[in-house]
């Protein structure tokens, strides 16, 4: 029996037509999990449509409608396999309406790629205000994703021609701004030259691109350290989504923790004691789960209405925290007008999605120095960092950021728009 290959999640993220989906679609094929034939089969479904080089994505969206728009709309799964990786592609979406969709997505990918497009025109509207790379870098960022591979497309194009300067040039007004988002470009940042179109640089070297001498994409992710996660920690499982068949099924990726077949586990906030009847990982039966899978559980003890995502899979010796009020350090990124107490927001934290107002601003931190203020200040604006008191509307389960980052970051979302991120300081008991 050869050891489990390490399961690795990885979103694609990047502006709607930076290729995102091609790229995905291309790597699995050179994966070997969709064969040419598939691909000339959708290839030619997307000619007819008038959408050549759609065609690459349609190995990965499944849906009608998404077809005929020529748009990624749900998070998309596929995967594929390295010598020794295991990925799960989370094909998120890249058009203005869709961030929230990307929000799950991220909140479950232990990778990102940032796909750019180095055509000229546009990789400067993707980047500029409104333009969804910077968005989608800050969430990826807040989601908790490590490590960043920007994948510089589209140098085939007969505007780039695989030029080094347009290259540079792409990367340097990169830079700056992943290093706002908290990425360290030297450390956890990772740019790669490539055309999804035909292929080149994502598993052998690319022939016209002699200036790049690191590894290919596939190689390179192959050649990724370990992702340390705690099988030896307490279970962790956000429900992303549940369902009705033959009993109640819950889909999910486990943060931490292990899981088996007959255990039994807790559903927090409301306490019910559920079986693990099975368990399946990407879709494969399994007696039993490690971090970093995507399981679809069969669960015993638990009607499918009484689940919500958002809700968490525990061992009953560690249940998860739950509750209403916490403290938290958020950072305003996008708002034109200042923020007072009472505003109301939407929290989004790992899988969970919620109302929740900003009850008490209690200080200012100097973004520098990380001093705090002495006086509560009366609002907050833009680029400012605080700590706030932070109340949703229902029941949340939730953890202090330094003891489960994974469950204790998240953003605030008003109008469409991510105004700001956080992580929880710590959790207050509610008063009567």
């Amino acid at each position: 029996d050869a050891p489990k290959k390490e399961h690795i999640n990885v979103v694609f993220i990047g502006h709607v037509d930076a290729g995102k989906s091609t790229i995905g679609g291309q790597i699995m094929y050179l994966t070997g999990m969709v064969d040419k034939r598939t691909l000339e089969k959708y290839e030619r479904e997307a000619k007819e449509k008038n959408r050549e080089t759609w065609y690459l994505s349609w190995a990965l969206d499944t849906n009608q409608e998404e077809r005929d728009k020529g748009k990624t709309v749900e998070v998309g799964r596929a995967y594929f396999e390295t010598d020794k990786k295991h990925f799960t592609i989370l094909d998120a979406p890249g058009h203005k309406s869709f961030v929230p969709n990307m929000i799950g997505g991220a909140s479950q990918a232990d990778l990102a790629v940032l796909v750019i497009s180095a055509r000229k025109g546009e990789f400067e509207t993707g980047f500029e205000k409104g333009g969804q790379t910077r968005e989608h870098a800050m969430l990826a960022k807040t989601a908790g994703v490590k490590h960043l591979i920007v994948l510089v497309n589209k140098m085939d194009d007969p505007t780039v021609n695989w030029s080094l300067e347009r290259y540079e040039e792409c990367k340097e007004k990169l830079v700056p701004f992943l290093k706002k988002v908290g990425f360290n470009p030297k450390k956890d940042v990772h740019f790669m030259p490539c055309s999804g179109l035909t292929g080149a640089n994502l598993k052998e070297p690319a022939n016209m691109c002699s200036w790049y001498i690191g590894l290919p994409f596939i190689p390179h992710l192959d050649s990724l350290p370990n992702f340390n996660r705690s099988s030896d920690g307490p279970v962790r499982l956000p429900i992303v989504d549940k369902y009705k068949d033959m009993g109640t099924v819950i889909l999910g990726k486990l943060e931490s923790g292990s899981i088996s077949k007959a255990q039994q586990l807790v559903m927090m906030p409301n306490r019910h004691v559920v079986e693990v009847l099975s368990l399946l990982s990407d879709d494969v039966e399994t007696d039993d789960a490690e971090p970093g899978e995507n399981l679809k559980l069969r669960l015993k003890g638990i009607e499918e209405e009484e689940i919500l995502p958002g809700f968490i899979l525990c061992n009953a010796e560690n249940l998860c925290h739950s509750g209403r009020t916490f403290d938290a350090q958020i950072v305003i990124i996008e708002h034109k007008s200042i923020i007072c107490p009472g505003y109301n927001a939407v929290l989004h934290i790992h899988t969970c999605i919620e109302e929740v107002q900003i009850t008490a601003l209690i200080c200012l931190v100097d973004k520098k120095t990380g001093e705090k203020s002495k006086t509560r200040p009366r609002f907050v604006k833009q680029d400012q960092v605080c700590i706030a008191r932070l109340r949703t509307a229902g029941t949340i389960c939730l953890e202090t950021f330094k003891d489960f980052p994974q469950m204790g970051r998240f953003t605030l979302r008003d109008e469409g728009k991510t105004i700001a991120i956080g992580k929880v300081l710590k959790l207050v008991a509610e008063r009567d």
